[in-house]
């Protein structure tokens, strides 16, 4: 019995911790929430109100002053059914060769070159070179290219040089390869985030993969296939991912060195947007290319995401 009356006082004090800590579990739980809130808030004030916005303006005709009309899915008929809009959507994927496949193909292939360096104060040299367009504005960039590639520029200057003065035009000015000039802008800017992000990707393999390739007589190229890629599925999926958006929806390169001329030459869908959203107040027919490129991009970006995805 005096066990009994012992026990009982403990297990009555146990119950009442018991109860005492159940009304915190809630704030457990919803401490999570408080931490996401802000970034939710600006998330949702930034992102989802003007995209849910756009969405209503697509259906609409509308110049951003007077009464809208409500035109139902006419501003996207327009968007795939006129030339001048569907040849803006094809430049931007023109320019993914210029945007992802060459800086990736380069920065993979640098990123093994350095690897291979022994000289440490030359490797840092080089990555902080290569690694420098991806830190200037890429306004700022298209302004000194506008420079280099005008008819007395940088690069008529090295072709008549070597002896090609033949070759020499105003490369941003020429119906034929302004597209392709822009697009080594857009090179040149994303060779060095792709090279960094895969120089970081290549530090992550074993060095003793690396090793036992190198007894096994493995040359540079070999080991490149055999090691190298494999090792890096993550870090292409996330530069081949990131260059893609880039060149789909590119705008400021292409506003401050051609603004989509000569003519519609380089016309992308970004500056089109611009235009018809700012110039000639066609809000509604904007709102539409806008969604559609957005589509157009998810479309390309969800694959991908599959594709590169690693099973852990």
């Amino acid at each position: 019995m005096t066990a009994l009356r012992t026990a009982a006082p403990e297990t009555r004090s146990g119950a009442a911790a018991a109860r005492s800590r159940r009304p915190r579990r809630p704030l457990r739980r919803w401490g999570g929430w408080l931490f996401v809130l802000p970034a939710l808030v600006f998330y949702s004030v930034f992102v989802l109100k003007p995209l849910t916005a756009a969405i209503q303006y697509s259906f609409y005709r509308w110049n951003g002053i007077t009464v809208a009309t409500f035109v139902g899915v006419a501003n996207y008929v327009r968007v795939l059914s006129d030339p001048h809009l569907l040849s803006g959507i094809a430049h931007a994927f023109f320019l993914i060769i210029f945007f992802t496949a060459l800086p990736v193909a380069g920065g993979l292939l640098m990123a093994a070159l350095l690897r291979e360096i022994r000289a440490k104060a030359f490797g840092t040299l080089a990555r902080t070179v290569l690694f420098l367009p991806q830190i200037i504005p890429g306004a700022a960039a298209a302004i000194a290219w506008v420079w280099m590639f005008s008819s007395s520029g940088t690069a008529n200057q090295v072709l008549s040089a070597v002896g090609l003065g033949g070759l020499a035009r105003a490369w941003l000015g020429d119906f034929t390869w302004s597209l392709p000039a822009v697009g080594i802008i857009g090179t040149w800017i994303n060779l060095g985030f792709c090279m960094i992000l895969l120089l970081s990707g290549i530090g992550k393999i074993d060095a003793s993969i690396y090793e036992a390739a190198r007894l096994d007589g493995a040359g540079f190229v070999r080991t490149l296939v055999s090691v190298t890629l494999p090792g890096l599925k993550q870090e292409l999926g996330v530069c081949i991912t990131v260059t893609i958006i880039s060149a789909l929806a590119s705008f400021d390169i292409i506003f401050m060195s051609t603004q989509g001329g000569p003519g519609y030459s380089t016309m992308v869908p970004g500056v089109l947007v611009y235009q018809l959203g700012f110039t000639e107040a066609q809000v509604g027919l904007a709102s539409a290319l806008a969604l559609v490129l957005t589509v157009l991009i998810l479309a390309v970006v969800l694959p991908l995401q599959r594709l590169f995805r690693t099973e852990d």
